[in-house]
Protein backbone atom coordinates (compact mmCIF):
# COMPACT_ATOMS: atom_id res chain seq x y z
CA UNK A 1 0.00 0.00 0.00
CA UNK A 2 2.86 2.31 0.86
CA UNK A 3 4.35 1.25 -2.54
CA UNK A 4 1.37 2.31 -4.38
CA UNK A 5 0.87 5.64 -2.40
CA UNK A 6 4.95 6.67 -3.23
CA UNK A 7 4.28 5.47 -7.14
CA UNK A 8 1.08 7.60 -7.61
CA UNK A 9 3.33 10.76 -5.93
CA UNK A 10 5.83 10.18 -8.44
CA UNK A 11 3.70 9.75 -11.07
CA UNK A 12 1.61 13.15 -10.10
CA UNK A 13 5.21 14.86 -9.36
CA UNK A 14 6.57 14.03 -12.75
CA UNK A 15 3.28 15.08 -14.31
CA UNK A 16 4.02 18.80 -12.88
CA UNK A 17 7.56 18.38 -13.63
CA UNK A 18 6.79 18.48 -17.10
CA UNK A 19 3.38 20.93 -17.12
CA UNK A 20 6.31 23.31 -16.66
CA UNK A 21 7.42 26.41 -18.86
CA UNK A 22 10.50 27.51 -17.24
CA UNK A 23 12.83 25.44 -15.21
CA UNK A 24 15.51 25.92 -12.70
CA UNK A 25 18.85 24.60 -13.67
CA UNK A 26 18.72 21.25 -11.69
CA UNK A 27 15.40 21.15 -13.41
CA UNK A 28 16.71 21.46 -17.00
CA UNK A 29 19.55 18.58 -16.09
CA UNK A 30 16.87 16.28 -15.32
CA UNK A 31 15.11 16.99 -18.20
CA UNK A 32 17.97 16.99 -20.91
CA UNK A 33 19.35 14.06 -18.77
CA UNK A 34 22.48 15.82 -18.95
CA UNK A 35 24.81 15.60 -15.66
CA UNK A 36 25.66 19.52 -13.84
CA UNK A 37 29.17 19.67 -15.01
CA UNK A 38 28.14 19.26 -18.64
CA UNK A 39 25.33 21.41 -18.83
CA UNK A 40 27.72 24.29 -17.17
CA UNK A 41 30.02 23.41 -20.15
CA UNK A 42 26.88 24.28 -22.73
CA UNK A 43 25.90 27.25 -20.97
CA UNK A 44 29.66 29.00 -20.30
CA UNK A 45 29.87 27.97 -24.00
CA UNK A 46 26.56 29.13 -25.15
CA UNK A 47 25.34 26.35 -27.00
CA UNK A 48 22.48 26.13 -24.88
CA UNK A 49 19.84 29.15 -24.39
CA UNK A 50 19.70 29.93 -21.16
CA UNK A 51 18.71 32.95 -18.65
CA UNK A 52 20.05 34.65 -15.66
CA UNK A 53 17.84 36.72 -14.72
CA UNK A 54 19.46 38.21 -11.52
CA UNK A 55 22.60 37.64 -13.11
CA UNK A 56 23.19 34.30 -11.18
CA UNK A 57 20.97 31.34 -11.24
CA UNK A 58 20.44 29.77 -14.27
CA UNK A 59 16.83 28.95 -16.34
CA UNK A 60 15.70 27.20 -19.10
CA UNK A 61 12.65 27.33 -21.26
CA UNK A 62 11.39 24.32 -22.18
CA UNK A 63 10.40 24.77 -25.48
CA UNK A 64 13.54 25.98 -26.03
CA UNK A 65 15.13 22.65 -24.28
CA UNK A 66 13.07 20.65 -26.42
CA UNK A 67 14.34 22.78 -29.88
CA UNK A 68 17.82 22.35 -28.80
CA UNK A 69 17.46 18.24 -28.11
CA UNK A 70 15.70 18.02 -31.20
CA UNK A 71 18.30 19.76 -33.42
CA UNK A 72 20.47 17.59 -36.03
CA UNK A 73 17.62 15.35 -37.26
CA UNK A 74 19.22 12.61 -39.12
CA UNK A 75 17.15 11.16 -41.47
CA UNK A 76 16.25 7.50 -42.11
CA UNK A 77 17.37 4.78 -44.75
CA UNK A 78 13.89 5.14 -46.08
CA UNK A 79 14.13 8.79 -46.61
CA UNK A 80 17.55 8.95 -47.78
CA UNK A 81 16.44 6.46 -50.38
CA UNK A 82 13.21 8.33 -51.47
CA UNK A 83 15.62 11.66 -51.64
CA UNK A 84 18.07 9.20 -53.79
CA UNK A 85 15.17 8.42 -56.22
CA UNK A 86 14.13 11.54 -56.83
CA UNK A 87 16.62 13.57 -57.04
CA UNK A 88 18.04 10.75 -60.03
CA UNK A 89 14.31 11.05 -61.78
CA UNK A 90 15.16 15.23 -61.89
CA UNK A 91 18.84 14.59 -62.76
CA UNK A 92 17.57 12.46 -65.71
CA UNK A 93 15.79 15.16 -67.56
Amino acid sequence: MEEEIFQKLEEINNNLFFQKTVLSFDEGCRYCSISKSKMYKHTSSNNIPYYKPEGKLIFFKREELDQWLLRNRQSSMDELQREATKYSLTKRR
